[in-house]
């Protein structure tokens, strides 16, 4: 069977329903799994993207903050939802399909502004977000997963517009990488999108605070798609759509997409 999943920080599913429908009508994906939904699982409109072919789903919700989500055509079953860090912010979720691949949706603490554990309770709750997630998935390495979300750190100099200027902040910092890749690791998970586009910048946010994102193009690649060690070779056909950053009122994140043979 082949699939395609695609992952995005959606920044309010009540506000962009209307994107969110465009993606599922457009781009097709079989399953979309979307972060910082901003909304209480009841609120979010579960019967629109039901009519476009969505029937299935899954989701943690919260008033206002964090919030995931996994939409799919295909059939799947809730496995349960982690607390990472012990926030108690809707922050995860997990579904597995009927071929038995099973699907991490994953929206990970921003960080705040200051990238010191003492001066910002934030960051350090971003910290230790990652490292919960390396001692989770390192206990017993995942197989035929995937794990997908906002995680909120670019890792590498090219998945940021400037590796010198961003080193001191959130989202780049060596600290953060370093936490990044443990988490990694630890689970044997593969970063689909770079091994399926190894050079050249890739990026899936850019801010609002740009007049012209696209000109500037500060962006960061702040959203991931990992496949487990022992599918990852069935990976293929990743994606990023730029384009959705220029719709009308947009989130600053683009969908990112991969396709799987399995």
């Amino acid at each position: 069977m082949t699939f395609t999943l695609a992952t995005w920080n959606i920044n309010s599913v009540r506000l962009r329903e209307g994107l969110v429908a465009r993606v599922m009508e457009e781009e097709t994906p079989d399953v979309l799994c979307l972060q910082e939904c901003k909304s209480p699982v009841e609120k979010i409109p579960l019967e629109i993207f039901a009519g476009l072919g969505y029937r299935h789903w899954v989701a943690r919700g919260q008033k206002g903050y964090n919030g995931v989500a996994i939409f799919s055509k295909l059939p799947m079953e809730e496995v349960g939802a982690h607390d990472f860090a012990r926030l108690g912010h809707a922050r995860h979720v997990a579904a597995r399909l009927e071929n038995g691949v099973t699907i991490h949706n994953v929206y990970a603490p921003a960080g705040g502004d200051v990238p010191d554990r003492e001066a910002n309770v934030k960051f350090g709750q971003k910290l230790d977000f990652f490292t919960h997630m390396r001692e989770h998935f390192g206990a017993e390495r995942p197989r035929r997963e995937i794990l997908v979300g906002d995680l909120n750190i670019a890792p590498r100099e090219d998945d940021v517009w400037s590796h010198k200027q961003l080193l001191k902040v959130v989202s780049h910092t060596p600290i953060e990488v370093e936490h990044f890749e443990a988490a990694r690791e630890a689970g044997g998970w593969v970063d689909v999108t770079r091994a399926d586009i190894p050079r050249g910048n890739l990026y899936s946010w850019w801010s609002y605070r740009a007049p012209d994102w696209n000109a500037a193009d500060k962006g960061r690649r702040l959203d991931h798609i990992w496949a487990s060690g022992d599918i990852a070779a069935a990976a293929h056909s990743s994606r990023i759509l730029r384009d959705a950053r220029g719709w009308e009122k947009p989130s600053d994140h683009v969908p990112v997409f991969a396709s799987f043979d399995l």
